[in-house]
């Protein structure tokens, strides 16, 4: 089979994940760079006489040039489905890809905020509407638990300034209701008021750049990067911090799980439930600090 064929190949199975799965343009450009790499491992291979052999050196290899296990897992995944793809709509009689696993990392627990980083860090003053835009997309990321394409992506109509509520559209276009808190609803609506006299005609965008463009992702970021930085908040902070932070708050003050994979838009409590080993090293350092039993005696 030519390379060129198998292009044809890969990119019918992009069409199908974009059309019908409906997977976000951001998940589809993430199973493209997977799809890429298994091509430029493969030259000189066609697809279908891949083996099992041949992946599990392929996950070596990559693992051997730093690739974490999870990286490599979702890679994995990618393959996989190109596979179940073609074995549906082009006979391909079997998965290489089948019973092969990535090799496992480490947990890595997310960075979170303390509740006191996280105020530090929205309380900023808004003398310009670039500050008023800023200020207001970071509030509503953290009051609500927002990724960062979620806050891209959203527009005025999305939110219900009366109830408090914001419609989010998530991953596999699904929607869900999230609270948004007063002082993010308050500083949301002062931008709202300002938003049309930036705004271009027919632009549908809530947040703006200062063209009166759709802001876009990469631009949030940095801004939410200088404004950590002016606010004297140490480590690397992105809108993903955010999102963690609101979760973790969330449960250290409810404990319900449930809910808090509702809001964050989860499709499986695992997902959420690493949370959970956040709130425990929450608790465990309270213990520590606070338990007569835990509490290191001082060295004569």
């Amino acid at each position: 089979m030519s390379e060129k064929r198998q292009a044809e190949l890969a990119s019918a199975y992009l069409a199908y994940l974009s059309v019908t799965r409906r997977l976000s343009p951001l998940t589809c450009e993430s199973y493209a760079r997977d799809l890429d790499v298994l091509m430029n491992l493969s030259r000189g291979i066609a697809l279908e006489h891949l083996q099992i052999h041949h992946i599990r050196r392929f996950l070596a290899q990559l693992h051997a040039n730093g690739f974490s296990g999870r990286s490599l897992a979702r890679m994995l995944s990618a393959w996989r489905g190109l596979y179940n793809y073609l074995a549906r709509h082009h006979g391909y009689a079997c998965n290489p890809c089948a019973g092969v696993r990535a090799p496992k990392s480490p947990r890595i627990l997310p960075r979170t905020l303390s509740p006191d980083e996280a105020l530090k860090l929205l309380e900023f003053d808004t003398p310009d509407l670039i500050a008023l835009r800023d200020k207001a997309m970071f509030e509503l990321c953290y009051s609500s638990g927002l990724r960062l394409a979620e806050l891209a992506n959203l527009k005025p109509e999305d939110l219900s300034l009366t109830d408090g509520i914001v419609r989010v559209t998530g991953k596999g276009n699904k929607t869900r209701d999230v609270p948004v808190g007063s002082k993010a609803m308050q500083v949301v609506g002062e931008w709202i008021k300002q938003r049309d006299g930036l705004a271009r005609p027919e632009e549908t965008a809530l947040f703006l750049s200062r063209h009166g463009r759709s802001i876009s992702r990469r631009s949030i970021d940095q801004r939410l990067k200088i404004q950590a930085v002016k606010q004297g908040i140490s480590g690397r902070i992105h809108p993903h911090v955010l999102r963690h932070s609101f979760a973790s708050h969330v449960l250290q003050s409810s404990g319900d799980l449930r809910a808090v994979q509702e809001m964050l838009g989860h499709a499986s409590i695992s997902t959420t439930q690493v949370y959970t080993h956040l709130d425990f090293q929450h608790l465990s350092k309270v213990y520590d600090a606070t338990h007569p039993r835990a509490r290191k005696k001082n060295e004569s």
